[in-house]
């Protein structure tokens, strides 16, 4: 399963509502280390789909979502459940770092 593209109008029912926890990279796309890391994200995608959902947010695109969450550095991947943000890294990790970090 490949990323889904995460804004304001579907961030409740793909995150808060998800019935599995939902990975999250807030990215944008002039960030060298989020295009670093987008290969390692589409990666978790395909290999966790069904147990983890993996989404993508524009920090260009979603300010309100980046200022909600507190972005001050991207990327930021953060891990939510039942609709809270239960973990999150910020800059380029390895992947089994980033999975160890998220508890993924």
């Amino acid at each position: 399963m490949a990323e889904i593209k995460i804004t304001s109008a579907n961030f409740e029912a793909e995150v808060v509502k998800s019935p599995v926890p939902v990975v999250v990279d807030f990215w944008a796309s002039w960030c060298g280390p989020c295009r670093m890391l987008a290969p390692i994200i589409a990666e978790i995608a395909e290999e966790k789909a069904g147990t983890v959902k993996v989404g993508k947010i524009n920090v260009d695109e979603e300010g309100e979502l980046a200022v909600r969450f507190g972005v001050s550095a991207i990327p930021m991947v953060a891990k939510f459940e039942n609709g809270r943000m239960t973990a999150q890294t910020v800059g380029y990790m390895k992947k089994a770092d980033l999975e160890k970090a998220l508890g993924i």
